[in-house]
């Protein structure tokens, strides 16, 4: 078995006294379904899936003329697509108030204004990839978000950059910090956008499905490239009733795993992933018999899917759990996959209901009696989130319905 290195932040509340619960108060994204959480879970919903034949660039070079992409998304000179993303949703945040200017900013991406990196070489243009580097992004989302930031202070932001599970990891990251009690506040920043490098790089891997991806299905080929941006506000419990914020749900546990099993390929029997789950189950003082859903991250490649679903086995002993994928219908957004599958996640506990896996049209053998292709309802108050990356990265994020305490 390959070594597993638990990369879990002060995840145990024993012996601490009572920990500092994070609650998401505030969220919005766009998805290749349109603008906000409504226009996504109406799409999963509906069954249809958004990847469509792409006109952004060139494919025919690729195995695939078809994404996820978001209608209507331009970028002219100087402008890239993951700002004309996040520009109307955080200006539509700032106008209603909904960001504290003493937000603790964390931003969760793999490839960023990538758009300015490729202009320099096709183009052979100077100094415009300089412009590509994460650091700049941060500071125009820091402008844009209005928070507030000081040197040397507890506020500098942050920038995540892990593969497929960056914004989980982001999200994590600011829930240890309110449980911790070093911050109150913090405002998690998701995207990435369908470029033509990142196309080029799947393609050659050769993990893109021809036609569009199907997660979990017997027939499944490989993933659909997708992108999508958003927010997700994490105050304290405290913080939040004092300011009569609406509550949306709990980040009540979380773990991290590094199995180290191969620069792109998972760990094949799942060993990685089913650790993060299980520490995730214990930062949450949650047993895995309470939990009533999975959102896996079902990226539709062969040895994903098989992955989680042995992780999943060893996690929950076996015990069948109505586990989805929004992947078909959203594609894959990457480093925004997470945060994008936390908010549908916290949607459907509020709704009593489990969208279906889009474009699955014949169950694997493996994930028979676990995967759906029509909606349903959802039992419990507790789901749990799972995400894997590049480099064995696996993290689990465990999600609760919001109730106060009796």
């Amino acid at each position: 078995m390959p070594h597993l290195a638990p990369l879990t932040p002060s995840l145990s509340p024993q012996g601490k006294g009572r920990y500092r619960k994070a609650v998401a108060v505030a969220c919005d994204l766009v998805t290749p379904y349109g603008w906000g959480v409504h226009a996504c879970w109406q799409g999963l919903l509906s069954g249809q899936s958004a990847i469509r034949p792409l006109d952004r660039f060139s494919t025919r070079h690729f195995l695939t003329d078809k994404a996820a992409t978001i209608p209507d998304l331009k970028a002219g000179p100087g402008e890239s697509f993951v700002m004309n993303m996040l520009i109307p949703l955080l200006s539509k945040a700032s106008d209603l108030g909904l960001i504290p200017d003493d937000s603790l900013l964390i931003l969760a991406t793999t490839t960023g204004e990538i758009d300015f990196l490729e202009q320099s070489v096709l183009r052979g243009t100077q100094g415009t990839a300089k412009e590509s580097r994460l650091d700049c992004l941060l500071a125009k989302v820091v402008h844009w978000s209005g928070v507030v930031t000081r040197s040397k202070s507890r506020n500098m932001p942050l920038i995540v950059s892990a593969a497929c599970v960056s914004s989980s990891a982001a999200i994590a990251q600011a829930a240890s910090l309110i449980r911790n009690g070093e911050q109150d506040c913090l405002l998690v920043v998701a995207c990435d956008s369908v470029s033509e490098f990142v196309m080029a790089g799947f393609s050659t891997l050769m993990a893109l499905d021809k036609d569009m991806a199907r997660p979990f299905d017997r027939d499944r080929k490989g993933l659909s490239l997708g992108e999508a941006a958003g927010f997700i506000l994490l105050m304290s419990e405290e913080r939040a009733m004092r300011e009569e914020r609406p509550i949306i749900g709990e980040i009540a546990g979380w773990g991290m795993t590094g199995d180290a099993n191969h620069m792109t390929g998972p760990c094949r029997d799942g060993c990685g992933l089913a650790l993060a789950v299980e520490k995730a189950l214990q930062s949450a003082s949650i047993p895995e018999s309470a939990v009533g859903s999975i959102s896996a991250h079902g990226t539709g490649t062969v040895y994903n899917d098989a992955m989680e679903m042995k992780a999943f086995k060893k996690a929950f002993q076996n015990r069948a759990i109505p586990t989805y994928s929004i992947k078909g219908g959203t594609g894959h957004t990457m480093g925004a996959a997470g945060l994008l599958e936390v908010i549908v996640a916290f949607q459907a506990l509020k709704e009593k209901m489990i969208p279906p896996t889009v474009n699955m049209r014949c169950v694997d053998e493996e994930a028979k009696g676990w995967v759906f292709s029509q909606p349903h309802s959802l039992d419990g108050t507790v789901t749990v989130s799972t995400n894997s990356g590049f480099g064995g990265l696996n993290a689990a994020l465990v999600l609760k319905e919001y109730r106060t305490e009796e």
